[in-house]
């Protein structure tokens, strides 16, 4: 099984630097360091609110990142007419409500498939991949074929903080069916959200998934170790299970 990439997540690097409203941690210098670690890409969410990733943030990594650049974004016309600009590596389309404190689940791409289908469209016109952000729901799998996006990226947060062993199983288990039938549809797979170092290889596993984005556990470990050691361990760890 070929090894599986590693798209790390850089928001919370931004979300202690706005705690002073400094430039202290900078998120570039993160991303530098996290790519010299072995990360396959670099990913980071503009939020409409900005609570953490700037607007700055996103132009100086469309300029500095070596990998590839993906941004996480909601559907907002202020933030697509920014993203269309910058021009990033890829998009991942996910929901976002200013309440929530971090995306709480997958987009529903079925219910609003016109609109995710014309955005998903201008992007492509732009050379920019586009990536959906999904539940491991077969309903969303077959919409986000029918919008012409060639990537699903999977949340796992059900999977992540199921309490007990049946319950993960049973997550892990939709995660797999959703994983095979967007494989089939001709799909790229990623996954993430919760992923951490003690849950992360099951997934891993699964020989449909070719990416999985991670962020606030690496960012966490990052506060002990050093950044470059919390990727080097998370990538460790995914590219076991696939052996």
């Amino acid at each position: 099984m070929k090894p599986i990439r590693l798209g790390v997540n850089l928001d919370h690097v931004a979300t202690v630097r706005q705690v002073r409203r400094g430039d202290r941690p900078d998120p570039v210098e993160a991303a530098r360091e996290a790519e010299a670690a072995g990360a396959d890409s670099i990913v980071c969410h503009l939020r409409e609110d900005r609570r953490h990733i700037q607007d700055r943030d996103v132009r100086e990594l469309r300029r500095k990142v070596r990998t590839a650049l993906n941004l996480e974004m909601g559907l907002a016309p202020e933030i697509v007419e920014i993203v269309l600009r910058i021009r990033p590596d890829q998009v991942t389309l996910v929901p976002e409500r200013r309440q929530e404190l971090t995306t709480e689940g997958g987009l529903d791409v079925r219910g609003q498939l016109e609109k995710v289908r014309r955005a998903a469209a201008r992007f492509a016109d732009r050379g920019i991949g586009v990536s959906l952000f999904i539940d491991p729901d077969l309903r969303q799998v077959a919409a986000a074929w029918r919008s012409g996006a060639p990537i699903v990226e999977f949340h796992t947060g059900e999977y992540a903080f199921a309490s007990g062993r049946a319950a993960r199983r049973w997550e892990l288990g939709k995660l797999v069916a959703a994983a095979r039938a967007a494989r089939r549809a001709g799909l790229t797979v990623a996954a993430g959200h919760g992923l951490d170092y003690d849950n992360v290889e099951p997934v891993a596993a699964v020989p449909e998934i070719e990416e999985l984005n991670i962020g606030y556990s690496i960012v966490s470990r990052a506060l002990f170790t050093g950044l470059g050691r919390a990727v080097r361990e998370m990538k460790r760890r995914m590219n076991a299970a696939r052996r």
